[in-house]
C-alpha cells in the first residue's frame, strides 16, 4: 500500500473516531479494507453498550468478518486511529489480516510496539505487518482534546459539589 492510501483510509477512521468522541467514548476509530473496499468498520462503544470489549478494533472486526463470512481476514488491512491495546492486538493476531496500520502511539496501553509488541513474539503463528505514526497527530489531537474535555468536567464538577456543600451547610448567601 501507498503512503497516500494508508492516509486516505486512516482518515475514514479518524472519522469513526469523531463519532465515538460524539457519544461519549474515548476517541478511537476502526476498520477493516479488504480488495479496496471497507468491510468493517467501529468505534469504541464501552460506556454505550456497557462491555468493556466494545473497542473500535473488536466492533471493526466483527464487522468485517461478518461481511466476508470468515473469522479469517486474510489479505485484509486495519486501520486503527491508535496503537491497539493488548486485547485488539491479541484479536488482530487471531485474524490474520495482512496488515495493521495505527494513527497515535499509546504510551499507556499500546502493545504493538510501545508496551508490548505482541506482532514481533515468535511464539505466535500469525504474524502482522505494523505501521505505526500515520496521522497520528490528528488521532493524538482528539484524544487530548476528549481528556482534556473530561478533565475539565470533573473539575467543574467538584466546584459544583462544593459550592452546593457550603450553600448547604449555610456558608454561602442563596443570593451568591
Amino acid at each position: 500500500m501507498s503512503e497516500l492510501s494508508d492516509v486516505r483510509w486512516m482518515r475514514v477512521a479518524l472519522e469513526e473516531a469523531k463519532a465515538a468522541a460524539e457519544e461519549g467514548e474515548v476517541p478511537v476509530g476502526c476498520i477493516v479494507v479488504h480488495n479496496g473496499r471497507i468491510v468493517g468498520r467501529g468505534h469504541n462503544r464501552t460506556e454505550g453498550l456497557k462491555d468493556p470489549t466494545a473497542h473500535a478494533e473488536i466492533l471493526a472486526l466483527s464487522a468485517a468478518s461478518s461481511t466476508l463470512g470468515s473469522w479469517r481476514l486474510a489479505g485484509a488491512a486495519v486501520y486503527c486511529t491508535v496503537e491497539p491495546c493488548l486485547m485488539c492486538s491479541g484479536a488482530l493476531i487471531l485474524a490474520r489480516p495482512k496488515r495493521v496500520v495505527f494513527g497515535a502511539r499509546d504510551p499507556k496501553f499500546g502493545c504493538l510496539g510501545s508496551n508490548y509488541d505482541i506482532a514481533r513474539d515468535n511464539r505466535f503463528n500469525h504474524r502482522l505487518i505494523v505501521k505505526g505514526g500515520v496521522c497520528s497527530d490528528e488521532a493524538a489531537r482528539l484524544m487530548l482534546a476528549f481528556f482534556r474535555s473530561r478533565r475539565a468536567s470533573a473539575r467543574e464538577d467538584r466546584r459544583t459539589s462544593e459550592w452546593e456543600a457550603m450553600w448547604r451547610d449555610g456558608r454561602v448567601d442563596e443570593g451568591a
